[in-house]
């Protein structure tokens, strides 16, 4: 019996069952960070994309492979970011998947075991004070004409 997977097996107390909420908010935190780290290598890639894509073709071009910074040309580069730059979009895709299930996984376990996260009273009062200033960082002009 000790072969079956953690998701067949019915938790004994309280403190099983927040234990593997907490695990599965755990991999949820994890699969949110890796998005992130992907999205922003995907930014870097169109970055360099755009900054290569017009230059001349035969024009000198470095990259970093391993560790290593090898010499090639911009016809030999701008393919090779183009297709890491896709494959990390794939990756990212199934990861938004990954996400989705593992969200819905969350509420089922919550519905399942009536689990509700309270919120401190600090927390109430941040959320207030931000209704009230959510406009903060938008510059408005004066209302009348200028003359």
């Amino acid at each position: 019996m000790a072969s079956k997977a953690e998701g067949d097996k019915e938790p004994v107390n309280e403190q099983v069952v927040a234990n593997m909420y907490a695990g599965m908010r755990s991999e949820l935190n994890q699969i949110y960070s890796k998005i992130t780290e992907l999205e922003m290598e995907v930014s870097e890639h169109s970055l360099v994309i755009n900054a290569i894509q017009p230059l001349d073709q035969s024009r000198r071009c470095y990259r970093m492979i391993g560790g290593v910074l090898v010499e090639r040309t911009v016809k030999e580069v701008l393919p090779a970011v183009q297709r890491n730059k896709d494959g990390l979009e794939e990756v990212i895709a199934r990861l938004n998947e990954a996400l989705e299930k593992k969200k819905k996984e969350i509420a089922e376990f919550e519905a399942k075991y009536k689990i509700r996260i309270k919120k401190a009273d600090s927390e109430v009062k941040d959320d207030s004070s931000r209704k009230e200033g959510s406009a903060q960082g938008v510059l408005v002009g004066p209302a009348g004409g200028s003359k």
